[in-house]
């Protein structure tokens, strides 16, 4: 399954490299990576400056996305679970467009002043939200945990919205869009060294960390019985998991709904034991995305569109009918 999913990445970056606006032949693909095309031509410029950096942009943060929704489903056992739903990616959001509009630390706004801003607000949304839903007993259920995600997301919306109004600048609007709708055409090569040791690294930390969410998903009392601190062990995941989506969105912005859909995908084909599932969801999500931008380049070429728009359209209708899905199986279990 990885060796196909590998064999589709490549796939996938390879019509990425090929198709836009200006298509390229891939013979000519082949040629300008492997040197062989050593005159200056517009096409090496747009496949090694432009559409590369972008597409590995994308599958860093596919993967990325991907990996945190599957550990934030384990962790809180919930199929609805997702960086974006539990406004993770809102509270991310918030904290780089506070650091925009203030101008604090201009020089390395991109290196270090955003991704620390987003950080915070990922880690106090995610803190939020899991206090809100969660009950008495110290369970979830899928409806406290929506309208918690739902309202904090909600909440940092408008207190955005509210930053973006008080500045009163016309070039804060276009980079706060950019930062609500999520996109990769700001990629660049500096900018992908931070996203991926940071995926390396967090997709390692979890690999090392599977069996401990295998054994959440028997239940709190069972991984208790089994040796776990489950308390300690979720505030841990859950610092991770700011991390990883902080510093994704502090270079894609917010992108919804991979990290629902895409754990779902991977446990249909490999099932939920997470030594198998992490880096298949990996995968995933790195050919999802890739695939989701390469569409968002062509469909309405030459204008570029949101890639978080199209992953929007494809995950609400996932997402009711996983709602749907979860009442059915209420009503059979009552």
């Amino acid at each position: 399954m990885i060796a196909v999913l590998v064999l589709a990445l490549v796939a996938a970056g390879t019509a990425a490299l090929t198709y836009g606006s200006v298509k390229i032949p891939y013979a000519d693909v082949f040629d300008i990576l492997t040197g062989r095309a050593t005159d200056p031509s517009p096409f090496r410029t747009i496949v090694l400056d432009v559409r590369l950096p972008r597409a590995l942009l994308g599958a860093a943060v596919g993967a990325g996305l991907a990996v945190i929704g599957t550990a934030l489903q384990a962790l809180v056992r919930n199929p609805l679970a997702d960086p974006f739903l539990l406004g993770v990616s809102s509270g991310a959001s918030a904290g780089a467009v506070g650091v925009i509009v203030l101008g604090w630390g201009a020089g390395l706004a991109i290196t270090v002043t955003i991704p620390a801003a987003s950080f915070a607000g990922a880690f106090l949304a995610l803190v939020v939200v899991y206090a809100l839903a969660r009950e008495p007993g110290g369970g979830f259920t899928t409806g406290r945990l929506v309208l918690a995600g739902v309202a904090v997301s909600y909440i940092l919306s408008a207190l955005t919205s509210l930053i973006l109004v008080v500045s009163a600048r016309a070039d804060h609007l276009q980079e706060v869009l950019y930062w609500t709708l999520g996109g990769l055409g700001s990629a660049r090569w500096d900018m992908l060294a931070v996203p991926l040791a940071v995926l390396a690294l967090g997709t390692a930390v979890l690999l090392a960390l599977a069996r401990p969410l295998d054994l959440l998903l028997v239940g709190e009392e069972g991984a208790t019985v089994l040796g776990l601190d489950t308390a300690r062990f979720r505030a841990g995941v859950f610092v991770l998991a700011s991390l990883l989506t902080s510093v994704l969105v502090a270079h894609s912005g917010a992108i919804g709904f991979v990290g629902l859909m895409v754990p779902h995908a991977a446990r249909m084909l490999v099932g939920a034991g997470h030594r198998a599932l992490l880096p298949v969801a990996a995968l995933m999500g790195a050919v999802f995305l890739v695939v989701a931008d390469l569409a968002a380049r062509t469909v309405a070429a030459p204008q570029d569109i949101p890639v978080g728009v199209l992953t929007a359209l494809t995950g609400g209708p996932f997402f009711l009918w996983q709602l749907r899905r979860g009442r059915a199986r209420e009503g059979v279990t009552a």
